[in-house]
């Protein structure tokens, strides 16, 4: 069996990474031509085909997923080989990349990631995007854990795990009532206009859902995907706003907003989602424990 190659192996992870042979040969700086026949011979090497054509991008193989999950490895303990011989065993540097969809709230991230952020030995990489461009990162390796709260349906083939965080019931908020009359939901919403997510979130849909039923016509003054602009546009709307307590958890502590109804019958839920791997990322292992033994009571919305 010929040796590994090294430099065909970082090759390979750069084509694996980018998934297109033209961008990865542009950051390599090497022709294209090169660096197709890098990749032709680590694949004569393994003795397996490592990528699979379809339309315009190079997409892994189950060989291709193997060789990447190595070559991870192999770099990271590189790095840290380096880093060692530098520094001791106390300047080991570790990296965490996290992606996070772009309609996720930014107060749930900074919570969940929080016990790293202050950490020396961490190099933080965040990322954000749409669900399927995410899980697409997590499946090549270049990300080690995915956020979201879309929850995601597992089957044979599936090479990762879902973890349900967090569950929270939704609010309407506002600014403070001039008057302590009560807020009947969901009557009030005839006449009271109301700010939602849009009509892709699965909140929007169980509002929606709800309000059928009670035969309610919303007066909607906004329909919004992202979550940081529904918060700030709580802020300045005389509007309610239909959000997880977590999205607005600043303005309720400092009373800038006031809940003014809890819908329980409508839940917001937080997940992680990881890759399958022989030796799980040890900070991602450490950031499922901590946050799933906060004191009992404690939730974001806090």
């Amino acid at each position: 069996m010929n040796p590994l190659n090294y430099h065909h192996l970082r090759y390979f992870r750069e084509v694996a990474l980018e998934g297109n042979l033209t961008r990865a040969a542009a950051r390599l700086h090497v022709s294209q031509s090169a660096l197709s026949t890098q990749i032709r011979q680590l694949e004569g090497s393994l003795g397996e085909a490592l990528f699979s054509r379809e339309q315009k991008s190079l997409v892994l193989t189950e060989a291709g997923r193997i060789a990447l999950d190595y070559a991870e490895t192999i770099f990271r303990a590189g790095g840290e080989l380096v880093d060692t011989l530098r520094h001791g065993p106390a300047g080991r540097r570790q990296t965490l990349r996290v992606g996070a969809m772009a309609t996720l709230s930014r107060n749930f991230q900074l919570e969940f990631l929080e016990p790293v952020q202050a950490r020396e030995d961490v190099d933080l990489v965040l990322r954000s995007g749409g669900l399927r461009e995410l899980m697409e990162q997590l499946e090549a390796h270049a990300l080690d854990i995915v956020l979201t709260n879309l929850p995601l349906k597992r089957d044979a083939g599936s090479a990762w795990h879902c973890h349900l965080l967090e569950e929270q019931p939704v609010s309407l908020v506002g600014r403070r009532p001039l008057s302590r009359k009560k807020f009947r939901f969901p009557d009030d919403l005839a006449t009271v206009p109301v700010q939602l997510p849009g009509l892709d979130s699965h909140l929007r849909v169980e509002f929606d859902r709800l309000l059928d039923r009670a035969g309610i016509r919303p007066i909607i003054a906004a329909e919004v995907d992202d979550m940081a602009m529904l918060r700030l546009l709580a802020r300045e709307s005389d509007a309610l706003t239909l959000v997880p307590p977590v999205v607005v958890r600043d303005e309720l502590r400092d009373k800038l907003l006031a809940e003014r109804c809890q819908i329980p019958e409508i839940q917001e839920r937080f997940y992680a989602v990881t890759p399958i791997r022989r030796k799980p990322q040890l900070l991602v292992v450490e950031l499922l424990g901590n946050f799933r033994r906060r004191p009992p009571g404690k939730s974001s919305g806090d």
